[in-house]
């Protein structure tokens, strides 16, 4: 669904309004869609990413549960094998482990239990990530449990266009999916109009952020923005790099990311999460299984370090900056050269 859009209509808005808006437009054009978590009606969310869906369409559409992630999941499942379409908001990405065993044993499973009779049009939000100076249990990048669970679509948006496509991509989904929130980009802002969104984005490609002749940045989410300022700052080093948000992480998008890493030869991955079991392990051996004869040198990872979130002061080393990326960039080079027999 594609709508061209004047200049002069478009205006700054935020990730978080345009995530309300989705969430508004897809409550009117199907009575079907419940919104329902903690806090989500009256107070409008942590984030007020819920703001006035409970006044515009009832507190029995858009409805406060009790503190019970477990409870508020597996209400979900009964009203989605009834033929609803409940999108529920988990506060925190932490805070949803508690409706893990729902998630795997249910949500995941329950069309494959019925041999595809029975859909589970459900969408899961969770705010995930950090860089707002959270505590334990409120900065998780929890992405790789989601992943690790077949039955599951998983995206994340990074735009202010892409949090309104995807959203309504994943509710009108009648597979369930996992909407992981980048936090610190709830406040980001775009040239964008509400009143005529310019694209539903599809569920399963990615987007190609910067073009580039010498090396691949793939990302997604929080990470995205990161990465568009280390491709600037690589110039001044002589190096052009080219930037894909991934956008889904499951249902995922080889056909893009491999045409890429086969024109430039060269991979960094780069994300939040801890990188031993993380995502980049798998898509690092994507990569590899599929483009081994056209890397110049072996795929590399930046990620967050292998430890529980740290406190606030100190989660600016912990995620992956622009120095980071940089250096990963210059070690393409090195093992490019000692594969190339031109090394020290």
């Amino acid at each position: 669904m594609t709508t061209t859009v004047p200049a002069t209509a478009r205006k700054p808005a935020t990730m978080a309004q345009a995530l309300t808006r989705a969430l508004h437009d897809a409550m009117a054009e199907d009575p079907a869609v419940h919104v329902m978590g903690e806090d989500v009606g009256a107070l409008g969310g942590v984030f007020r990413v819920t703001d006035g869906l409970a006044e515009k369409f009832g507190d029995d559409r858009c409805s406060d549960t009790p503190l019970a992630e477990a409870g508020i999941l597996g209400t979900a499942v009964g009203m989605a094998m009834y033929g609803l379409r409940p999108v529920v908001e988990m506060q925190f990405d932490a805070f949803a482990y508690p409706a893990f065993e729902q998630l795997v044993s249910h949500v995941a499973k329950m069309r494959n239990r019925t041999r595809g009779a029975l859909p589970m049009p459900l969408t899961i939000r969770i705010p995930y990530g950090g860089g707002i100076g959270g505590v334990e249990h409120h900065s998780d990048s929890s992405e790789a449990y989601y992943l690790a669970t077949p039955g599951l679509q998983v995206v994340t948006p990074a735009t202010v266009e892409d949090a309104y496509g995807l959203l309504r991509a994943a509710i009108a989904s009648d597979d369930p999916v996992v909407f992981l929130e980048p936090k610190r980009l709830y406040w980001s802002k775009a040239d964008w109009s509400p009143e005529a969104p310019a694209q539903v984005a599809p569920l399963g490609r990615a987007a190609i952020r910067r073009r580039g002749a010498d090396a691949t940045l793939i990302t997604y989410g929080p990470s995205l923005p990161v990465c568009m300022e280390a491709a600037e700052a690589a110039r001044a080093e002589g190096w052009d790099l080219e930037v894909i948000d991934l956008r889904s992480l499951m249902p995922f998008d080889d056909e893009t990311v491999c045409a890429s890493v086969r024109r430039t030869g060269r991979a960094v991955v780069v994300h939040e999460a801890h990188g031993f079991g993380g995502p980049g392990g798998e898509i690092a051996a994507r990569i590899t299984e599929r483009c081994f004869h056209h890397l110049e040198a072996p795929v590399l990872r930046v990620a967050g370090f292998d430890i529980p979130y740290p406190p606030p002061m100190l989660e600016r080393h912990h995620l992956p900056g622009v120095d980071r990326i940089l250096d990963t960039v210059a070690r393409l080079q090195w093992e490019s050269d000692w594969i190339d027999g031109r090394g020290e």
